[in-house]
C-alpha cells in the first residue's frame, strides 16, 4: 500500500499532513510533479518528476498506482480514473472520491468549466482555510485506517 499524491497542484500543507500520516504508519508515499519538489529527509517519500505537458503525472499515477494505493488529488479526470480501476483517492478538501459521486463531479467539473470559458463565473475555489485542513486530516486518518483494516484481511 502506497501513498501518492499529485504533487504540481497539492497544497503544501495536505502534503505536511499526509508525509506525517505516512511516518505513524510506516507507509511510503509517492510525489509525482513535472517540475522539481523539495528533498525529503525521510526514505518513506520519494518524488517522480515527469515530462512536462498536460496530463502527464496524472496518466503516470494513473498507470502506476494499484486498487490498494490511496491517490491525494484536486483533479477529478484523475480521480475518476483511479476510482475506475477499483482505486481510492481524496481531495485534498477531505472528500472521497467515490463510484457513487466521481460522475456527478465530473459533470459539475465540465459545467463549472464551460460557464468559466464563457465569462459567466470567474475565479476558482476558496482559499484552504483550517477547517479544509482538519477535514482533510480526518478523511485522510479514516480512509488509511479502512484501507490498512481491509489490506490486513485479504
Amino acid at each position: 500500500m502506497k501513498v501518492w499524491i499529485d504533487a504540481d497542484a497539492c497544497p503544501r500543507i495536505i502534503k505536511e499532513i499526509v508525509f506525517r500520516a505516512s511516518e505513524r504508519l510506516k507507509l511510503p508515499v509517492i510525489l509525482v510533479a513535472n517540475t522539481g519538489l523539495t528533498k525529503h529527509h525521510t526514505p518513506l517519500v520519494s518524488s517522480v518528476i515527469v515530462p512536462e505537458g498536460p496530463d502527464v503525472a496524472d496518466d503516470h499515477i494513473a498507470e502506476n498506482a494499484t486498487a490498494a494505493d490511496l491517490v491525494v488529488t484536486a483533479d477529478i479526470p484523475l480521480a475518476a480514473r483511479v476510482v475506475a480501476k477499483g482505486g481510492v483517492a481524496l481531495d485534498p478538501r477531505g472528500e472521497l472520491y467515490t463510484e457513487d459521486n466521481v460522475g456527478e463531479k465530473l459533470a459539475y467539473r465540465d459545467l463549472m468549466h464551460e460557464l468559466r470559458v464563457s465569462g459567466m463565473v470567474t475565479g476558482g475555489p476558496a482559499q484552504m482555510g483550517l477547517t479544509d485542513r482538519q477535514k482533510f486530516a480526518s478523511a485522510l486518518d479514516r480512509t488509511l485506517t479502512k484501507m490498512m483494516r481491509e489490506n490486513v484481511r485479504s
